[in-house]
């Protein structure tokens, strides 16, 4: 346990999560589900890119020297002397005075060196009249122009993006090793929770934080499962956790970390010996719970009301996943704005409020707060899209004042 008498900083308790953060094995997958992944290897083409000489336009294969006289008053006349297709299989060939109709991405005949597009010609079938002199290398696409055969064509930690993909397709690879996504089991603990599609009777809370957690881990970029709800009962709680240690890379609980006679998650983890509670210096969310079940899973047990609980997760369960995928930005981006309205704040304690940002006339940001301090404030967990986040040393944000702010917007990010 740690010394109940002194909060731990956010920054502290962070770096006791990522120093206890390790990495996930690479794993081979398909193109389209490698999407938004790192790659974990480093792939050079096995052929080049393009892997032939062929057209950038529809026209005519042509040499250059021939059409040299050519203007649209006195055009050149070619023979055209056969049709080159998308996908031919050979390679056809021509000799001078000649032409060949073609098609983009066709193969360029042997003995032209030049494309005229149709445009700059009468579109002739047997003779083409042509308008004006060719450029030797016009419109073709020249073998390995883009890659060649055995050049490097992504490195390790490679965001892979739809273009990305693209270029993986284009040299043949259908799998790629990348740095998977964690997989992360939700679950909510408390005897007063129902599940969602029920009316609360009296007594009675409707889950909403394990919906909330799952989606805020999947647009981190988890692959995140909600188990739903466990009752307050140690024995039910370790046997829940217990059976989805095969199934998961991190574990997430909310509720029942607190100092109340009945926070089941604390009194039953603690006897484990390797889950540490402590408090931190932030609000919401001070208690937290962080530790490592069975083989080294990390579990993060986050306070449970509604906006601790995401705010507990951007602080520090966002930062771990990231880190787990390998990615180079752990936190979200902040971004300076104007306050639009004062608020207080706690002394020594980093606060996170709930906000409105929105884009100035000027072209700065400004900032309203929303919902007030109270951290069971769903409704107005809603409207907000982004924390305003309050440092230790300030006890008041002045209306006017510049401030700092996270913007909580969908990754994929």
């Amino acid at each position: 346990m740690a010394d109940d008498d002194r909060l731990r900083t956010v920054d502290e308790h962070l770096s006791v999560v990522l120093d206890a953060i390790g990495s996930i094995d690479p794993i081979e997958l398909t193109l389209l589900d490698a999407q938004g992944l790192l790659l974990a290897e480093n792939i050079s083409a096995d052929f080049p890119l393009p892997s032939f000489d062929n057209s950038a336009m529809d026209g005519y294969a042509v040499r250059a020297i021939d059409t040299r006289d050519a203007t649209s008053a006195d055009p050149v006349r070619l023979q055209v002397v056969g049709d080159v297709a998308a996908g031919a299989k050979s390679r056809s060939g021509m000799g001078p005075g000649l032409a060949m109709r073609i098609m983009t991405g066709a193969p360029i005949p042997a003995g032209a060196d030049a494309v005229i597009p149709l445009e700059d010609t009468d579109r002739g079938l047997a003779r083409v009249a042509i308008n004006r002199p060719a450029r030797t290398g016009e419109c073709v696409r020249r073998t390995g122009e883009d890659l060649a055969a055995g050049a490097p064509a992504l490195a390790a930690g490679a965001a892979l993006g739809p273009q990305q993909l693209a270029l993986l397709a284009a040299i043949g690879r259908d799998r790629v090793t990348v740095r998977p996504r964690p997989r992360v089991i939700i679950l909510s603990t408390g005897s007063e929770l129902i599940e969602v599609g029920h009316r609360p009777a009296f007594g009675e809370v409707i889950d909403s934080n394990s919906y909330m957690i799952a989606a805020a881990a999947k647009d981190a970029g988890a692959d995140a499962r909600r188990i739903g709800i466990v009752a307050d009962d140690h024995a039910k709680l370790l046997d829940t956790l217990e059976n989805q240690l095969l199934r998961a890379d991190v574990l997430l609980t909310t509720g029942g970390v607190s100092m109340g006679a009945f926070d089941v998650v604390k009194e039953a983890l603690s006897d484990l010996g390797t889950v540490e509670f402590t408090k931190v210096a932030m609000q919401p969310g001070k208690p937290q719970g962080f530790g490592h079940l069975g083989n080294k899973v990390p579990i993060f047990c986050l306070p449970g009301n509604p906006v601790s609980s995401l705010v507990s997760f951007e602080a520090f369960v966002r930062p771990a996943i990231r880190k787990m995928l390998g990615k180079r930005s752990l936190q979200r981006a902040t971004v300076q704005a104007v306050a639009l309205e004062g608020a207080r704040s706690p002394h020594g304690v980093r606060q996170y409020r709930r906000g409105v940002l929105h884009r100035e006339a000027g072209g700065g940001y400004g900032v309203s707060f929303v919902g007030g301090a109270g951290s069971h404030l769903i409704a107005s967990l809603a409207l907000s899209n982004c924390l305003v986040v309050v440092p230790e040393e300030d006890t008041e944000v002045v209306a006017g004042s510049q401030v700092t702010v996270m913007p909580l917007l969908l990754s994929n990010r």
